[in-house]
């Protein structure tokens, strides 16, 4: 068993939290490994003039963290689970997830406003096309304007009032002490999370059975089984971040429930399917929703954009 083990990360706070507490989860399981970081800039976080829709979607979040790791400068990498396509790169396994944090988007609006008590106009911050198509869904009187940086930049412009809201995770802002700033929590049936949001996931070399075996005890059986359902909605429907998908599975008492939502990015269409299985079943029931949306309309709205 390896003695040293190299984490890559990204740079910002939000991926050295989640780095870190990782590092600390498996100093608790291994106490006598040293855990060493590689922080690397990624082409996502150099490129902040231009929706990321635009430029690659999230997989430029995790392409250089990969790479360190198929080269053999680091051992592991830590993502957040909503920025991990639904096909990775050749020779990596996604062996094992943490405990799902809350899975929901906020509303941060600067004068403390519900969503549906913005006025009319107001400018609502926002990276993501699936964020989008929901607010305008819910409220096409709003100015739906593009939102890049990190946490803390993005509640800057918001403070600044660049904007008059913004949407961010749940997850991100309470990992980062900041659950104080959310106005609203944006939840079903009205509002469907990204597929694995609020998930943290563990990425290694899938020859590498030392690191393999090292990261194991942190693995969540129950948080496995839901982003499995979620996951393979996004890989039959071949969705990236250039796609309006949200995804949400629950797990209880071994039944696996999922809904999913294909929208417009002007909010004027809406494409719905949901389904039942267990927990066993996860990956057929994904495939099945999946399929349900495409006969009901969602491949239609997926070729148009």
């Amino acid at each position: 068993m390896k003695k040293t083990l190299r984490i890559a990360t990204r740079k910002s706070a939000l991926a050295l939290w989640q780095t870190n507490h990782v590092k600390t989860l498996l100093h608790a399981a291994h106490p006598d490994i040293e855990i060493e970081l590689v922080k690397i800039v990624t082409e996502g976080d150099r490129i902040l003039d231009r929706p990321l829709a635009e430029i690659g979607g999230k997989g430029l979040f995790l392409k250089e963290l990969e790479r360190a790791m198929l080269d053999g400068q680091a051992d592991l990498a830590v993502h957040s689970m909503k920025d991990v396509p639904a096909s990775m790169a050749a020779g990596l396994v996604l062996d094992a997830v943490l405990p799902r944090a809350n899975p929901y988007d906020a509303l941060v609006s600067r004068d403390g406003s519900l969503l549906t008590d913005l006025p009319a106009g107001s400018r609502i911050g926002t990276s993501s096309l699936r964020r989008k198509s929901q607010l305008l869904a819910l409220r096409p009187d709003l100015d739906v304007a593009d939102l890049r940086g990190n946490v803390d930049t993005r509640l800057r412009k918001l403070d600044e009032g660049q904007y008059d809201a913004i949407i961010l995770a749940c997850a991100g802002l309470q990992r980062l002490g900041l659950g104080e700033r959310i106005t609203e929590t944006l939840q079903p049936p009205d509002w469907l999370p990204a597929s694995t949001q609020g998930i943290i996931g563990l990425q290694c070399r899938e020859n590498d059975h030392d690191t393999r075996a090292l990261i194991e005890p942190l693995a969540d059986a129950d948080t496995m089984v839901v982003a499995s359902a979620e996951r393979a909605v996004a890989r039959v429907l071949q969705a990236t971040c250039q796609v309006p998908l949200a995804a949400h599975a629950v797990l209880q008492d071994g039944m696996v429930r999922l809904w999913s939502v294909v929208g417009a990015t002007d909010g004027t269409e809406t494409i719905s399917a949901s389904g039942e299985a267990p927990a066993s079943d996860a990956v057929g029931l994904g495939e099945r929703v999946a399929a349900d949306l495409m006969r009901n309309g969602a491949g239609k709205i997926i070729a148009g954009l």
